[in-house]
């Protein structure tokens, strides 16, 4: 699976004559409130109201240069990250080092680095640890046609999927309060065969047939993340599962695009803490 399909015309359609019938419905349920208000107390409210719109044009002018702020330091950022990238995979090596050892890097960083995230650890099962450990680095970035941002976890050769990149993209539509999801599109991956880490194989016992039944089932695993679920375009529709994943969104946009310290206990040789950097692989 590629993520979700784009929604059609119809559907899109829809969605905004629903919205349409909503804004009508508070509309017509504001007029009521202020028809019940003594003209004193109008002339309040409208004095109210006007105050309320100063306060959104500032707000639309602080979103602008916020915008252009984060733009800024994302370019300074940037050359901290492929530093970052390079002594984790042990391309460049930290001076002032004397101990030779065949060990090059800072091996399962990112595996790490993931499992001390709060949310991102209820995600990673045992069984992904092994293919997580060919992670070697993990980018995002904003995309503005149409708006929204990428995720791209880049790996090793590794025995389980012939994909040296997974990506996840978000497709965001800007409202007033908050943006919402469009739709969420994942990589697919090309596992090797009898390594895919998403489906169990299960066999079992039949009581009509001296063969034994196979039957393929779904499972949970972090690579998951890259298949995300369709989102309805009804409130009413939406289920536990769907709701999980849009928590995960929101956790998973605070982690990544957060840059910041934190220990970790590396366990290899002598247990010893090291101050690594990294964005977002922490709590807020």
């Amino acid at each position: 699976m590629n993520g979700i399909e784009e929604l059609s015309s119809e559907e899109k359609a829809e969605i905004v004559e629903t919205l349409k019938n909503k804004l009508q419905a508070l509309a017509e349920q504001n007029v009521d409130v202020l028809e019940s208000l003594t003209p004193t107390v109008r002339k309040r409210v409208d004095v109210l109201m006007e105050i309320q719109s100063q306060h959104d044009e500032l707000e639309a002018k602080f979103f602008e240069e916020r915008a252009a702020l984060e733009a800024k330091y994302q370019k300074l950022y940037g050359p901290l990250y492929s530093k970052r990238s390079e002594i984790v995979s042990g391309v460049l090596e930290v001076e002032g080092e004397t101990e030779e050892r065949e060990e090059k890097g800072v091996p399962d960083f990112w595996l790490n680095a993931m499992k001390n995230n709060e949310i991102l650890a209820e995600e990673i099962h045992e069984s992904d640890e092994e293919a997580l450990k060919y992670l070697k680095d993990i980018k995002w970035c904003r995309i503005d046609d149409p708006k929204g941002f990428k995720f791209e976890f880049f790996f090793d050769t590794n025995p389980f999927f012939k994909n040296k990149v997974l990506t996840k993209t978000y497709h965001m539509i800007d409202e007033d309060d908050e943006p919402i999801l469009e739709k969420a599109i994942g990589t697919e991956i090309e596992w090797h065969p009898g390594n895919c880490l998403t489906q169990e194989v299960l066999i079992k016992e039949s009581s009509e047939s001296t063969k034994p039944i196979t039957k393929t089932e779904e499972c949970e695993s972090f690579f998951n993340f890259f298949s995300p679920p369709q989102v309805p375009d009804d409130n009413a529709k939406i289920d536990e599962n769907t709701r999980l994943f849009k928590t995960r969104i929101m956790g998973l946009l605070g982690w990544m695009m957060k840059m910041t310290t934190t220990n970790i206990v590396m366990k290899k040789h002598k247990a010893f803490k090291c101050r690594l950097f990294y964005w977002g692989i922490v709590d807020r």
